[in-house]
């Protein structure tokens, strides 16, 4: 069995419709550092630190990878949900994607899920990721096997602990991370 730690990015300094990809704020750049010190107690030594090439998740694996004396490799793989729309209607189209399910998504939207859960599965040691909101949630109906886009509120900097089991190919969770506390639906 692999462990896999899935790591929301810390608060963004701009939200999703304003910018497509803002660092983090100042908030998010204290939530980086307390994920990396959880992350350095719980996290054996040599494992892959993998990111987003999004700035925000870029500059959240930082301090972690830096703790550990080790390069982030990219993956374009764990980055957010692809828009279809323009920036400044994404807010809109984001809240109706979160209030349906899988089956009324588009090949664009199934094809991101598909690649990260591929990706998942590529995974050949113990491995930390990190991502985004949408991606945490893709890979929970994945391993649940639910319908609902939407399975969880990952917090910022919130760590998800998965395990790969290599002999029937199979994701398991281990442990769900910090949830928000408001309803950001």
């Amino acid at each position: 069995m692999i462990d896999i730690w899935l790591v929301r990015h810390g608060e963004a300094s701009a939200s999703w419709d304003v910018s497509p990809d803002p660092g983090l704020s100042a908030l998010g750049r204290e939530q980086a550092v307390r994920t990396s010190e959880q992350l350095l107690a719980m996290v054996p030594e040599g494992v892959d630190i993998i990111s987003s090439p999004l700035v925000r998740t870029q500059e959240t694996s930082a301090p972690f990878a830096e703790g550990r004396g080790q390069l982030i490799t990219l993956n374009a793989a764990f980055r957010e949900l692809p828009s279809p729309v323009p920036l400044a209607e994404r807010h809109t189209w984001l809240k109706i994607f979160m209030h349906q399910t899988w089956d009324q998504q588009q090949p664009e939207q199934w094809a991101w899920r598909e690649n990260i859960i591929a990706a998942l599965m590529a995974v050949t040691k113990p491995t930390v990721i990190f991502t985004h909101f949408m991606v945490i949630n893709a890979v929970l109906a994945h391993i649940q096997q639910q319908s609902a886009t939407v399975q969880a509120l990952p917090a910022n900097g919130s760590i998800h602990h998965l395990r790969l089991q290599e002999a029937d190919a199979q994701l398991i969770l281990v442990a769900l991370g910090e949830q928000l506390n408001s309803d950001v639906l």
